[in-house]
Order: structure tokens, then sequence, then C-alpha cells
């Protein structure tokens, strides 16, 4: 768990807006103190030291996050980091050149 930024404001177009001191990736789980899923990371914007984060929340009243910190989280989602297992397939040979 890493900690993203307080929040600022919760955004007329649904984002909950906050600042932080480095930039997360896109997509990024993002969640609060008690490690209750918040949202996901949908935008990065501003000066590169401290850019601004746009979270897309996934909760009920997320204008009660105001004023909230919140943080990445770092352990992989169920699923994730799972490689596909390829499958076997038999190639057919070439077919022989004629001449």
């Amino acid at each position: 768990m890493k900690r993203l930024g307080q929040v600022s404001h919760y955004a007329r177009q649904g984002f909950l807006i906050l600042r932080s001191s480095w930039v997360p990736n896109l997509n990024d789980r993002v969640v609060d103190k008690n490690l209750n899923f918040v949202g996901v990371v949908k935008d990065v914007f501003g000066p590169v030291e401290a850019p601004f984060i746009a979270v897309k929340p996934s909760v009920r009243n997320p204008s009660d996050y105001v004023g909230a910190v919140l943080y990445v989280d770092t352990k992989k989602a169920k699923g994730q980091g799972k490689e596909k297992q390829s499958r076997h397939v038999k190639k057919r040979p070439a077919p022989a050149k004629r001449g």
C-alpha cells in the first residue's frame, strides 16, 4: 500500500481529485486506510513534481471521501499476475516444395 494523497474535492464530472508526490499507473486500484476499495486511477495531469490524480470512484457517496487520504493498492488483484497457460497445439508440417 503506497500513499497516493489527500482528496481535495469531488469534481462535477464524477471524479475524486487529489494531489500526489508521485505518478501512479492508470487503472491502479485505489483504497482507503481500511483497505476498502474506493476506485481506480483514470487520469494524471498537471506538473510532474506534484501531479493531480483523477480517481473514478466505485463507492455510493464519493463526496464523503473529501479530505481523506487514499492509497494505491500494491498487492495484485485476484487473477492478475497469472500467466496464461499455453495450449500445446500440434503444428502441421509445411507442404513439400514442388519443383
